[in-house]
């Protein structure tokens, strides 16, 4: 299959906006290119050996979105979609806003993905690399190994950042934990490194579960870990002590009505993938239905809210 790169020069302050509308038009990847990144760099511990100077050629206040999509009669539709919803939107300033499309077979877009996937960590002890990066481990870190291939999630997002520090921190040994729409497996794995006896991921995208079985193998964790093909929830029947979902706010908002049937009292439900303008949206739905917020958890322009399953207790 060939693929087209939409690739969106922008200034910083349009960067969540617009990979907001490049997420909903169904992008099967997102890469951002942003040369402040590169400070950040510089004050990590992992040795780095490349860096685009694509990057380093970038005004400060520049940065490069871009995303991929599968080159076929729906394209012109979606990118003509995607500029009228950039043009309409009265938060992004359009005079800084240029786009390009690029056509890449699969091996392009593979390679596209490891010039820019590189080794970092999450928190102190969570190590995460792609497996064609060679590194030396250090004592106590927990290594996770992720090739995204054309599945959301290689763990570098705000929202798979804060589900991974959130499921740390409230992971008990022997938890089951399901992970609704699992992209590239990348949470079922660091539920499972963490502790969990049991997880359960679900994706509706069979090229989200496909990869997702690949890194099961990759991390060696088919033992604790089952991938299943399905919308949401309707593909598990039990009950778990924590459940994670890394989706958009109206299908975690919709979702919440259903959660009491598949959590256990007391158990945790964790949800990002919500923009700040949302966490109402979520929060309500959430309370309305017989949660408790325990946190929100905020990150540049993102949002991630833990609420616990209150006994018993549902609005009907």
């Amino acid at each position: 299959m060939n693929w087209t790169e939409v690739q969106i020069k922008t200034v910083s302050k349009n960067e969540d906006l617009i990979s907001n509308i490049l997420y909903d038009a169904g992008a099967a990847g997102l890469v951002i290119e942003d040369p402040n990144d590169i400070i950040e760099l510089e004050q990590l511990e992992v040795n780095w050996d490349f860096i685009d100077s694509n990057i380093i050629d970038l005004l400060e206040d520049e940065l490069v979105i871009k995303a991929y999509f599968p080159d076929d009669e729906y394209l012109d539709e979606i990118v003509s979609n995607i500029r009228k919803q950039i043009k309409r939107n009265t938060f992004i300033d359009n005079k800084e806003v240029k786009i390009t499309l690029t056509l890449l077979d699969d091996k392009d877009w593979a390679e596209a993905w490891k010039e820019h996937y590189k080794p970092f960590k999450i928190g102190p002890n969570i190590l995460i690399k792609p497996s064609w990066e060679n590194m030396e481990i250090e004592d106590g870190n927990i290594l996770i190994e992720i090739d995204p291939g054309m599945a959301f999630g290689t763990g570098t997002h705000e929202t798979t950042w804060m589900c991974t520090e959130a499921i740390e921190k409230y992971i008990k040994e022997g938890d089951t934990l399901y992970d609704i729409g699992c992209g590239s497996g990348i949470l079922s794995i660091v539920g499972a490194k963490l502790g969990a006896g049991r997880v359960i991921g679900v994706d509706l995208d069979p090229i989200s579960v496909k990869a997702s079985r690949e890194n099961i193998g990759i991390n060696k964790v088919e033992n604790k870990v089952e991938i299943r093909e399905g919308d949401l929830l309707e593909v598990v029947d039990e009950k778990a002590d924590i459940i994670v979902s890394n989706i958009i706010a109206e299908v975690i908002a919709r979702m919440s009505k259903d959660l009491k049937d598949y959590i256990k009292d007391d158990g945790i439900f964790i949800a990002s993938g919500i923009i700040l303008a949302k966490i109402s949206l979520v929060e309500n739905a959430l309370k309305e239905n017989g949660f408790e917020i325990i946190e929100i958890v905020k990150k540049n322009e993102w949002a991630l809210i833990v609420a616990k399953n209150r006994l018993g207790e549902r609005n009907e």
